[in-house]
């Protein structure tokens, strides 16, 4: 449902994302993992289309994002770790709204109000979105990428803020939303959470991907039996932190 082939993010000769290539494939949870700087927000906004690409080829249920945007967007979802909300809207108009945007109305009256029960915003329904807290917010962004129905949901620290009440339900719903058959991709520094939740991951250093797979896979590669995803990512980033970078130009489109 997602694949990125040969990402490149420059930032005039700086390569926030260099080259990077993964899949993931319909009923599975991917996690992106990195050390602070690695790039993985901006690989998100890059897949999300927030920001343009320097170079490579980013398809959302086979459409290409570069040429046809609309088609590629239209069955995605993505929640920013600091979420922008329209504050001057009431909770109920801001999931509407949202639906609306998508031209999924019908789902939302359909929905709607489970999705508010769900993440505890029922009883804040008609206050305005100014006024809640920041893990309120945060439960909004999330409700909000669920109601148009995105097969392809795109995750930037979304436990960041959440009591363990909804984190627990954030966690429970993007389960089903796997057994349902979507695609998930989740930007976290929770690497227990990681270890337990995601079936692959993908660790970043420096704008590059450094490793991906299972737990299996990790451990095998790194010659590290019995590892924690914690021991194998602290190994692997160390060594590439310690490396010396080798800017160039970024490549021709």
């Amino acid at each position: 449902m997602l694949a990125v082939n040969e990402l490149y993010k420059y930032y005039r000769e700086f390569p926030a994302v260099a080259g990077v290539s993964f899949q993931v494939n319909p009923g599975e949870i991917v996690g992106l993992l990195g050390p602070n700087g690695a790039g993985k927000t901006t690989l998100l906004r890059c897949i999300s289309g927030i920001l343009a690409l320097s170079a490579g080829q980013v398809a959302i249920n086979g459409f290409d994002l570069i040429q046809n945007p609309r088609e590629a967007k239209q069955r995605l979802a993505f929640v920013p770790e600091v979420p922008s909300l329209y504050e001057l809207l009431t909770v109920r108009e801001h999931l509407r709204f949202i639906a609306m945007c998508f031209n999924r109305l019908e789902r939302y009256e359909r929905i709607g109000d489970r999705l508010l029960l769900k993440f505890d915003l029922l009883e804040k329904a008609d206050e305005f979105v100014a006024t809640l807290s920041k893990g309120m917010k945060q439960k909004l962004a999330v409700a909000c990428a669920l109601v148009h129905d995105a097969n392809v949901l795109l995750l930037d620290e979304p436990l960041i803020g959440i009591d363990p009440r909804g984190a627990r339900e954030f966690k429970v719903e993007l389960t089903e939303q796997r057994d349902a058959g979507n695609a998930i991709l989740i930007s976290t520094h929770l690497l227990d959470t990681a270890e337990r939740f995601c079936d692959r991951v993908i660790i970043l250093a420096k704008g590059k991907k450094i490793a991906e797979g299972t737990m299996e896979q990790l451990r095998a590669a790194s010659n590290m039996a019995g590892a924690t995803l914690e021991d194998v990512f602290l190994r692997l980033t160390e060594e590439h932190e310690s490396a010396i970078p080798i800017f160039g130009p970024p490549p021709v489109v």
